[in-house]
């Protein structure tokens, strides 16, 4: 079964923001509610009792996870939240009824009430855009080359970023660049199973990866 997902390494992730100013952007998510948000991880100490230089720090992106068990699914009385063959959770706004059992059995807090519309929204993983075999907006637009999309099923190291095009010669335009791709294997510097994190879950069983090397997990 496909789960397509997103992998990011925590390592590269700068904390720029262009992720969640591009996912709200090509969706046209309200003002004041965010798809997908970037939270800053300390400075915590190295060590027990360290102070300043001796701190880390990190960013972590947060939005839906595209869970293998979703709660939001388990309580919808309507099944407008529902998951698709691909992995994807979405929602059918036509049977949505704004009762938001979804919104409280989140355990990421990533799902609002659209106010004008009356209906919840969240993170689709730009299913617009994969459909056509782009990829999403906030990987497409990663500054870092820190986020990777792609399935589970295949193992994250063949997920998918937009990579460099030589505008030395040929086509050096964006969409020659959205089309040019490198694999997260090919891409990232090494790193263990041990170095390899997911949100905590619920028995929900989060599908999106983070990496982080050297540094303490704080997720």
């Amino acid at each position: 079964m496909t789960q397509y997902a997103i992998a990011t390494d925590l390592n590269r992730c700068v904390g720029c923001l262009a992720c969640t100013v591009a996912c709200k952007a090509v969706n046209n998510v309200p003002v004041g509610n965010f798809w997908n948000k970037t939270l800053r991880i300390g400075p915590n100490p190295k060590t027990e009792g360290a102070v300043w230089p001796d701190v880390e720090m990190y960013f972590l992106t947060v939005q839906c996870q595209h869970c293998e068990n979703p709660e939001c699914v388990n309580v919808c009385p309507t099944e407008a939240s529902h998951k698709m063959e691909d992995g994807t959770v979405q929602i059918d706004k036509s049977k949505c009824i704004g009762c938001q059992f979804c919104v409280m059995a989140c355990p990421y807090g990533v799902r609002y009430l659209n106010e004008e519309e009356k209906v919840v929204e969240k993170c689709t993983l730009c299913q617009q855009r994969i459909a056509q075999g782009e990829l999403p907006q906030c990987v497409a637009q990663c500054g870092g080359r820190a986020r990777f999309f792609g399935d589970l099923e295949q193992g994250i190291e063949s997920f998918e970023a937009p990579w460099v095009v030589d505008v030395t010669e040929g086509d050096p335009s964006y969409e020659k660049m959205q089309a040019t791709r490198t694999t997260l294997g090919e891409n990232l510097p090494a790193f263990s199973d041990d170095e390899v994190h997911r949100l905590p879950g619920t028995g929900n069983g989060p599908s999106f990866v983070y990496i982080l090397r050297d540094r303490a997990w704080q997720g």
